[in-house]
């Protein structure tokens, strides 16, 4: 036991020695003791029961936080010149230009006066052999109808009637007899009322050719008596001679009215033709 202190007493001396080596370099006198006070008698504390832990010592309180220097804030930039704005989102925006109106079209009224002649040009061959009432008749206009420098009707614009009389020639006298009407125009596929005036049409006189079929079966008939009875016989044949050759001709009618495809004609407007055309 006493090999086991040895070691640990001279590690303590040495320890003090260099402890009070280190704290200063010249030995201090002592200072001389005081006489001690009278210790006062401790005051009556409740006792602590032994088994009560002591209390702990207080945290010591945190040092209190050093102030620090206001940081430089660094110097603004130079400020540019500000853009400026953008219109208001909430700004109408200007309507864009419209494209201009096509301009529009003029019309103007025209109309052709009563007794304006018209030039055709007949489609529809007629006859007073063949024709009856109200059969159909074309023609085309064969010249334009100008009102004001405006052409109201064209060239080849179709005319509409019909045949409102039709008579063959006597057999005695009297001549045929054709009457046709007009009363609608066709421009470019459509109708309009077009009244003319009635085209009459007569065929040709035949007493001439009458006259001298009458006269030759006389003198045929007179030849024929004279040779057979003398003058009584002439005169007797030249009778009987002119009795047949009247026969001949109330067996004969006379000329009808025969007018073919492409014939010429001429009417006359019955009451006046109003349009309204496109002034350009």
């Amino acid at each position: 036991m006493t090999k086991h202190l040895l070691p640990v007493v001279l590690l303590s001396t040495a320890l003090a020695a260099a402890c009070a080596g280190g704290t200063s370099e010249t030995p201090q006198e002592p200072a001389p003791a005081a006489e001690p006070a009278p210790a006062p008698e401790p005051a009556s504390s409740p006792e602590v029961p032994p088994s009560a832990e002591p209390a702990q010592a207080p945290a010591p309180a945190a040092p209190a936080p050093r102030p620090r220097a206001p940081r430089q804030s660094a110097a603004p930039a130079p400020s540019r010149p500000a853009a400026p704005a953008p219109a208001a989102s909430s700004a109408v925006a200007a309507p864009a230009p419209q494209p201009a109106e096509p301009p529009r079209p003029v019309y103007r009224d025209v109309t052709v006066p009563v007794g304006t002649t018209v030039s055709l040009s007949l489609i529809t061959p007629l006859s007073t052999e063949t024709a009856k009432v109200e059969t159909p008749v074309t023609a085309r206009v064969r010249q334009p109808i100008v009102v004001d420098g405006i052409t109201v009707v064209p060239a080849g614009a179709t005319l509409h009637g019909d045949v409102i009389e039709s008579e063959r020639a006597g057999r005695v006298r009297g001549r045929s007899r054709l009457v046709i009407r007009f009363a609608e125009v066709q421009i470019d596929g459509q109708r309009d009322p077009f009244r003319t005036n009635p085209i009459t049409f007569e065929g040709e006189a035949t007493k001439g050719e009458d006259a001298a079929k009458v006269g030759g079966g006389a003198g045929i008939g007179a030849l024929i008596g004279g040779i057979i009875g003398g003058a009584s016989g002439a005169a007797k044949g030249a009778a009987i001679g002119g009795a047949a050759g009247a026969g001949t001709v109330l067996a004969t009618r006379g000329r009808d009215v025969e007018l073919a495809e492409g014939t010429e004609l001429s009417a006359s407007l019955a009451s006046p033709y109003s349009i309204r055309v496109e002034v350009k």
